[in-house]
C-alpha cells in the first residue's frame, strides 16, 4: 500500500478508483511499496512521479461500492476470491445465509446498484488487472467470468469505452 499524505494528493481522484497503470507508475509503486529503506527526501521524489503519473492517467468510471452488511461481505468476499464464479444470486445467498431476495434489496439499499451490475463491475475490475499484465483477451474473459471474448468485450467496452485490445494497446503505448 502507497500512503500520501492529503497536502500532496491534490489533482488526484476524490475517491476510490481503478487506473491505467504505465510502466512509470508501476515502477514507481513496486519502488515505494518493494521493502527497500528510503529516506524520507527519497520516498518522497519517488511518490511524486507517483502522483505525476497518476494524475496524467483518466480514472475509469468503475466505482465498485463495498458492502458493509455481512451478508452482502460474504457474497462479494467469495466473488473476489473467484470473478469467474458463476453462481446465481440465490446460490451465493445460501453461503451468505439470506435469500436471494433479501440479497437482491440490500444490493440496491446499500450498494446502489443490482447483483447484475455489481459483479459486471468486479469482474471489470479484475479484467483491467489482468489486461495491465499482459493477459489475452480471451483468457481474461474466460477467468473473469464471460462464455465467450465477445461477450467480455462488449461489456468491457461498454464500462470503460473502448474494446480491451485498445486499453492494452494504450498501456504499451505508455511505455515505450
Amino acid at each position: 500500500m502507497v500512503e500520501v499524505p492529503v497536502e500532496e494528493c491534490g489533482g488526484v481522484a476524490r475517491r476510490p478508483g481503478v487506473f491505467a497503470v504505465s510502466p512509470l507508475l508501476r515502477a514507481g509503486i513496486l519502488a515505494l511499496t518493494g521493502g527497500k529503506e528510503r529516506s524520507p527526501e527519497e520516498a518522497g521524489r519517488v511518490r511524486a512521479v507517483v502522483l505525476d503519473e497518476l494524475r496524467e492517467v483518466p480514472g475509469e468510471s468503475l466505482h465498485l461500492p463495498e458492502p458493509r452488511d455481512d451478508r452482502l461481505r460474504v457474497v462479494s468476499e467469495l466473488l473476489h476470491e473467484d470473478p469467474g464464479r458463476d453462481g446465481t444470486l440465490a446460490e451465493l445467498g445460501r453461503a451468505a445465509g439470506a435469500s436471494e431476495r433479501t440479497l437482491s434489496r440490500l444490493f440496491q439499499a446499500e450498494l446502489g446498484m443490482s447483483f447484475q451490475r455489481w459483479r459486471t463491475v468486479l469482474r471489470i475490475h479484475h479484467a483491467l488487472f489482468r489486461l495491465s499484465e499482459g493477459e489475452s483477451v480471451t483468457d481474461t474473459a474466460i477467468a473473469c467470468g464471460w462464455s465467450n471474448p465477445s461477450a467480455f468485450i462488449g461489456a468491457f467496452t461498454a464500462l470503460v469505452g473502448q474494446t480491451p485490445g485498445r486499453y492494452q494497446a494504450g498501456l504499451r503505448g505508455r511505455g515505450e
